[in-house]
């Protein structure tokens, strides 16, 4: 309450201020003859006079103590204590930098710089009653005279180090257009420049500084992090930048999110620690305030939580303070981001040259340097608090030497909040310069018209703010974006454990954006001290990487990070870890048996290479073999009776169709084609159409002579002539060919890839084209073969002296057997197994016709002579 009241009050009064020093007109005296209130702010400050002068607001203290406000007399301001030598040291930056500048002629010629720096002591009404003394001009002697007109208090602020203080006090002196530049306040919302219209800042804002920390986080693979934040703007505003950019990138997640309590609440602390330690997280990412640090150093101590990659944000990331043996073992290997190191040349020097000041040791002279000398020398400045030298105190002379003591002070080889000062004191000057250079006539502003000292606004300083561009001597270029921001740059520290207990924070990498690289990345690994047994990169991950041939598949109501491994389905594959699906493989191709990579499928026919296709092309050349042979036997005693009876000619017909039907079936082996397809087909038909026809020829024969010698039966052989017995052949197997060549035309079998029988498989296979086709193939050769079967059945007793009937008969038998069980062996084969099928019926169909027709006969001619006469023959009919 009390700060927000102090925050009230100030804004009333600096609203008055404001009215008399921004107007055009000049008004008359307020109050008391100036534009100064009666009340004054008593405030630990550091001033020099100038013809301009700039102010500055530091943590000079830790901590501040407010007085009992009962209103029963005149509230006293508050006090501050816990003196800070590093702000100190900050504060002299600037004092140094002016000093510098005052110093160069090339730089705002024939015009001194001043400064007026306070001490916020880490409180915000603090730091804005500084700020508003700053705007006003409310200390006495920076009061040029009564008018309020002229060069304002303070031409700009460099300050405050709080992003919450830059908040409320930029708030307010952006009305007027006041410029401030922060050298330490990070967070992102700052860069609104609609609510901050004159707010700039020498160090990056947290939208780079969170990048970076998410470009860590995936340079070391770490997925899974727990995420600290400090319970004020600064941390709040970095904690909704990094949810959102970690779920815009998609690389990690957040195990937990937790606001470290300001009033360091140690239940809270308790309860966030335990939070720590039951997670599988290891690295821990902070954006807080060293003081928020501390507080929950000492509960991690306590508990004794070990094994945790801790991550710094710039606001703890050299902290001296946590950097002690008692916090090493837990805070050892902590990796922080870190303000650009610079060098300022000739900083030790001047540090050197301080001397208190003996005469102004108040409120309105140099009472910060004379804290730090009382600080330093454990000495008091007269008269010294009551009882101080009877306790053996000392009394301060103003001539010890700095050099013979051991202090913060003078330790410059690590300056990063200071040259982020001493670039925001040279912004502020030349933007200062170029508008002093401007020429009358050619300026920026109405008119065409410069600023100028005499009556300086402060929004034509903004103006040129906005556009500076210049090189540190350190090398680094300083401009300002539209949003009032500097050309990031941070370095990437680590802290090192060394083995007889100091503490050394190393600088392992930096992080950048430049306008051409874009936002860049380095980190040496070979340097950073991990502080782990294996001193190597903790793993943080909520699961572990899906290993190629899975998927990662998200675990209900879960982060993104947290997922199940599931193994690829058949056919498909990833080749990558922590694929979030499996990619299916090419139509040719199938997954592993890892299913980490596509394979060539396999491919499966009717090969002359496998046991099956060698048996069947053996089975297939034996049967042409034993045609070839019967056929020879047949020749050679083709004189004989047995031989001649029944039609020779037709005899060796048949045996040569049979020979065709034994050689169709090599069509059927081996990889598919297009002629091989067309060619089997049209074989199988006409040969077996030729070979059924010749037995259906021979059986009409049979049954034409037997009526033939019967009386008045000879007629019916001249229908049966050797002409129309070729005829007959002839037609029947033309019909076929006929059947063959129309399918052929009409719907031409062709070869396929077949996937449906195995998925890993690629079976060749002809396909039919047309199944009618195919039906009426097959069917005309079962009519034929059913004829045969009937006339040969009907045969059968005839006399053996002119019958074959019997053969024909039992031959009939075989085929149509075969053929009958063909059918449904053949739908229900799969792939080369089809063909197998069909290959098996052709020889056993021809086998069977090969042995019932020709074995017997071949059994008399080989090995019964004897009964090949034809006496024999007509014996045997005789006595039938």
């Amino acid at each position: 309450m009390w700060a927000f009241l102090v925050i009230n009050m100030h804004m009333l009064m600096y609203f008055i201020l404001l009215d008399c020093y921004f107007s055009s007109a000049v008004s008359t005296p307020l109050l008391s003859s100036t534009c100064q209130l009666l009340d004054q702010f008593h405030l630990n400050g550091m001033h020099k006079a100038g013809d301009v002068v700039l102010g500055g607001l530091f943590q000079v203290h830790f901590f501040s103590v407010f007085p009992d406000l009962s209103f029963t007399s005149e509230p006293q301001p508050p006090t501050c204590h816990g003196f800070d030598v590093v702000g100190f040291r900050r504060a002299q930056t600037m004092a140094f930098a002016i000093d510098e500048i005052n110093r160069n002629s090339n730089l705002l010629t024939n015009v001194t710089l001043g400064y007026s720096l306070y001490d916020h002591c880490v409180k915000l009404g603090i730091g804005f009653s500084a700020a508003l003394s700053l705007a006003s001009g409310q200390e006495e002697q920076f009061i040029a005279d009564n008018t309020c007109v002229g060069t304002p208090p303070v031409i700009g602020i460099v300050g405050d180090s709080s992003s919450t203080h830059c908040i409320a006090i930029s708030t307010v002196l952006g009305l007027y257009r006041v410029p401030m530049v922060s050298y330490f306040a990070t967070c992102s919302c700052l860069s609104d420049r609609q609510k901050f219209p004159s707010f700039f800042r020498t160090i990056p804002s947290d939208a780079f500084q969170v990048r970076a920390m998410i470009q860590i986080l995936n340079r070391f693979g770490w997925t899974w992090a727990g995420l600290l934040v400090s319970d004020d703007d600064y941390g709040l505003h970095a904690a909704r930048s990094f949810q959102s950019d970690l779920a815009q990138s998609g690389e990690g997640c957040l195990a937990y999110s937790e606001v470290l309590p300001w009033d360091n609440d140690p239940s809270e602390l308790r309860r966030i620690v335990d939070v720590m330690k039951k997670s599988k997280a290891h690295v821990v990412i902070v954006f807080a305030h060293e003081s928020y640090m501390i507080h929950l150093m000492e509960e991690v101590v306590r508990q004794n939580v070990t094994g945790l990659q801790w991550m710094a944000s710039e606001a703890w990331t050299a902290a001296t303070v946590l950097q002690t043996p008692h916090l090493m073992p837990y805070l050892g290997g902590t990796l922080g981001i870190a303000i650009r190191r610079g060098e300022i040349p000739g900083l030790r020097e001047f540090l050197l040259q301080i001397c208190p000041d003996q005469h102004h040791n108040n409120s309105y002279g140099n009472s910060m340097v004379n804290q730090f000398w009382e600080h330093t020398f454990q000495c008091r400045f007269a008269p010294p608090p009551t009882g101080w030298v009877e306790a053996g105190g000392s009394l301060c002379t103003g001539q010890e030497d700095l050099e013979d003591v051991e202090t913060e002070l003078l330790d410059i080889s690590n300056l990063r909040p200071e040259y982020n000062i001493y670039k925001a004191v040279y912004a502020l000057a030349y933007a200062l310069d170029d508008m002093l250079k401007c020429e009358p006539g050619r300026g920026p502003f109405s008119g065409h018209s410069c600023g100028n000292l005499k009556r300086l606004e402060s929004w034509q300083l903004v103006y040129y703010l906005d556009r500076i561009n210049f090189t540190t001597p350190f090398g680094d270029q300083v401009s300002f974006d539209e949003n009032g921001d500097v050309l990031p740059i941070y370095d990437i520290m680590n802290w090192l454990w060394l083995p007889d207990g100091r503490t050394e924070v190393q600088n392992v990498g930096e992080v950048k954006r430049s306008a051409f690289k874009g936002e860049e990345l380095t980190i040496d690994e070979d340097k950073i001290f991990w502080n782990f047994e294996t001193n190597k990169p903790t793993r943080s991950v909520c699961s572990d990487s899906c290993p190629l041939g899975t998927r990662m598949a998200r675990k209900k109501g879960e982060p993104e990070c947290c997922f199940d491994c599931i193994p690829c389905s058949e056919g498909k594959i990833s080749n990558k870890t922590d694929s979030t699906e499996c990619t299916s493989c090419p139509e040719d191709f199938w997954s592993s048996p890892q299913r980490d990579h596509c394979v060539l499928k396999k491919t499966e026919f009717l090969s002359y290479h496998e046991p099956l296709g060698i048996c069947l092309t053996a089975a297939s050349l034996l049967g042409t073999c034993i045609c070839a042979v019967v056929l020879g036997i047949f020749i050679y005693h083709r004189r004989t009776p047995i031989v001649r009876a029944n039609n020779s000619e037709l005899s060796f017909q048949l045996l040569l169709s049979l020979k065709l039907c034994f050689l169709c079936s090599l069509l059927f082996i081996g990889r598919p084609s297009l002629w091989t397809c067309q060619l089997r087909h049209v074989a199988f038909g006409i040969s077996f159409v030729l070979c059924v026809s010749c037995i259906l020829v021979k059986t009409m024969v049979v049954l034409a002579v037997f009526k033939a010698s019967k009386p008045g039966g000879g007629a019916s052989l001249k229908w049966f002539g050797v002409l129309q017995q070729r005829g007959t052949v002839i037609v029947l197997t033309s019909i076929q060919a006929v059947i063959c060549t129309v399918w052929i035309v009409s719907a031409s079998p062709a070869p396929q890839k077949n996937t449906q029988y195995h998925n890993d498989k690629i079976v060749y296979e002809c396909v039919v084209g047309s199944t009618v086709g195919f039906a009426v193939l097959l069917g005309y050769i079962g009519s034929l073969a059913v004829i045969s079967f009937l006339i040969a059945f009907i045969s059968r007793n005839l006399p053996d002296s002119f019958n074959e009937a019997k053969l024909i008969t039992f031959s009939m038998l075989i085929f149509c057997a075969v053929w009958v069980a063909f059918v449904p062996a053949y739908i229900s084969s799969p792939g080369k197994y089809s063909d197998a099928v069909e290959v098996f019926a052709i020889l056993a169909s021809s086998f069977g016709l090969l042995v019932a027709l020709f074995g017997p006969k071949c059994y008399i001619i080989l090995l019964r002579p004897e009964r090949n006469t034809k006496k024999a023959i007509m014996g045997r009919d005789i006595q039938s």
